[in-house]
């Protein structure tokens, strides 16, 4: 496709490639998948799977635990389309394509998107490998993916973010969480930073006078194109140490994704359960 094609244009071109590899069109729910948590996506059944690599248009991820893959089978009488990797600022790419798999999403018929990451948890209460409920977000990247000319064919020049994520999604989150696991999920305040250093003890504490549970460096991109293309969200973070300040010893991407991926079993069976106890066209919020 000709460099100048509009954002729009690469969304259709990337998406008509997807639902015509995977037979993914009329997929009702994506799922975006973070660091190391890519195996989390092993139990959808009867899943076809494509590199993003080899789709038209399709921005690749360049950061180790973020596969670089697409795959759409089902959980229950769901369709499901799930992301294995994610694209982030530091790694160079503007806010609009990182949010990129959203636009392509919706344009397969996602009506509900869910987010996963990995974070650093600044409620010094949360313990490794706990999973989160996200209830709000604050975005401190200083970017948004609806910067510049909007195109009225993705969404509204101006969205409402008085409820990011879905209450409705979070609650069923929650109670299929106790009956899993038998424990609640907690909810908490995501923050997002630029990256690709991670905190400095000083700004975990403003952080956390500002009002964050969590940190980490991704989501809250994905999260605005999905409200502006009119998608419910739920987000959970997996907490994979404490932030600086809290944690005693120096941290390393090696030792996030190791903790991710000790936990994407449990976050697997978490995404299936809320995929398949969605109601059928009912509103989230």
């Amino acid at each position: 496709m000709k460099l100048a094609a509009t954002l729009h244009d690469r969304v259709l071109a990337a998406a008509g490639a997807v639902g015509h590899q995977l037979d993914a069109q009329g997929a009702e729910v994506a799922v975006i998948l973070g660091s190391g948590l890519a195996s989390a996506a092993d139990r959808l059944d009867n899943a076809r799977s494509i590199a993003y690599a080899a789709l038209p248009c399709f921005p690749e991820p360049t950061v180790a635990g973020h596969p670089g893959r697409i795959l759409c089978g089902r959980w229950g009488d769901r369709k499901v389309l799930i992301f294995c990797g994610r694209l982030h600022s530091y790694e160079g790419y503007p806010a609009a394509e990182i949010a990129f798999p959203v636009r392509v999403a919706a344009t397969l018929g996602a009506q509900t998107m869910i987010v996963t990451n990995v974070a650093g948890g600044i409620e010094p209460s949360y313990a490794v490998g706990e999973i989160v409920a996200i209830r709000d977000h604050i975005n401190m990247t200083g970017a948004s993916p609806l910067e510049g000319p909007n195109d009225e064919r993705l969404g509204p020049r101006f969205v409402d973010m008085g409820a990011p994520y879905s209450p409705g999604l979070r609650s069923l989150a929650v109670d299929l969480a106790k009956e899993h696991f038998g424990t609640q999920l907690r909810e908490g305040v995501y923050v997002a930073m630029p990256g690709p250093s991670y905190e400095t003890p000083a700004e975990v504490r403003m952080l956390r006078i500002l009002g964050a549970d969590l940190v980490g460096m991704s989501t809250v991109h994905e999260v605005i194109a999905a409200r502006h293309s009119g998608l419910s969200v739920l987000g959970l973070s997996m907490v994979a140490n404490p932030a600086a300040g809290i944690l005693s010893e120096p941290l390393s991407h090696e030792d996030v994704t190791t903790a991710a991926a000790a936990g994407a079993a449990r976050m697997g069976e978490l995404l299936e359960a809320v995929v398949t106890h969605l109601p059928l066209a009912a509103s989230h919020t």
